[in-house]
């Protein structure tokens, strides 16, 4: 077992249930110099649930991970205990924490991860939607070219999705995503392992069924792509044909061509355009 001293662990703490913080975590954290933490309000607030004493808690998140970064390296070189956690599951998983890591690596710092709960795979094992292969893809873009953007690269990828996703932009990013991937499982997966935990699984292409008010924090799952539901190749050069006879610059063309056929990404349908022009 590693030594306690000298070292950066990667502590996992619960996503909402106290009682998910392993007993190794809890010893981890009361023995450890520093405990950085994402909010150190929320973080203290864990160890008062679970009767741990803290010896200092230092802020570490996405705004001053850059300027904090330096005094805790120099902290780790003088021989500090430090423990990074996020405000709810594994660190680094959507959260910040991997320029520290990456730099204490370059360094020969020592780096430990303390395994424990994780809400994109905790949605996955009781989603019930094929878990592999999987991609995790953190939070969305903000805006709708980069939501498309993002969903056309894995468009033809044969895996599952995952992200988080805020409840007001829930409807708009999988309206997009229905738009790019077509028609696949969905679950939305919200307040996991708290008392209003809540799995609602259905159709992508269903997503304007979902409730308008979805509390709490979400974890999205999309099943992989569908093979049968894939518009066979002889099809799409045959709607292909049309859309070139009407005319109209390639991308109006690959646009209304994407409205006709299914499982079908951009890149594919632009390549596909580029051979049939040359031929």
């Amino acid at each position: 077992m590693p030594s306690p001293a000298n070292r950066l662990w990667i502590v996992a703490t619960p996503l909402g249930n106290p009682g998910d913080l392993s007993p190794r975590a809890r010893r981890i954290l009361g023995e450890v110099d520093v405990i950085l933490a994402e909010d150190t309000r929320r973080t203290a607030r864990l160890l008062w649930q679970c009767g741990i004493e803290a010896k200092h808690l230092l802020s570490f998140h996405d705004h001053n991970e850059k300027e904090r970064q330096e005094h805790v390296l120099a902290l780790l070189r003088k021989g500090a205990n430090i423990a990074l956690v996020s405000d709810a599951g594994t660190p680094l998983v959507a959260d910040p924490g991997y320029r520290l890591v990456r730099s204490c690596r370059a360094e020969k710092l020592p780096v430990s991860p303390l395994p424990g709960p994780s809400a994109p795979v905790a949605a996955l094992s009781a989603a019930g939607i094929a878990p592999l292969p999987y991609a995790f893809l953190g939070f969305l873009p903000r805006d709708n070219a980069g939501r498309d953007a993002l969903f056309r690269a894995f468009a033809a990828t044969p895996c599952t999705l995952i992200f988080f996703e805020r409840k007001d932009r829930l409807k708009e990013s999988l309206l997009r995503a229905a738009a790019v991937l077509g028609s696949r499982d969905l679950a939305v997966c919200r307040e996991l392992t708290k008392e209003h935990e809540e799995f609602i699984l259905g159709r992508l292409e269903e997503y304007a069924d979902l409730p308008d008010e979805l509390l709490g924090e979400l974890t999205i799952i999309i099943g992989p792509p569908e093979a049968t539901l894939r518009t066979p190749l002889h099809q799409v050069e045959l709607y292909l044909q049309e859309e070139v006879a009407l005319g109209g610059k390639p991308r109006q063309i690959v646009r209304r061509l994407q409205e006709r056929v299914c499982g079908w990404n951009g890149k594919e349908l632009y390549a596909l355009l580029r051979t049939t022009t040359l031929d």
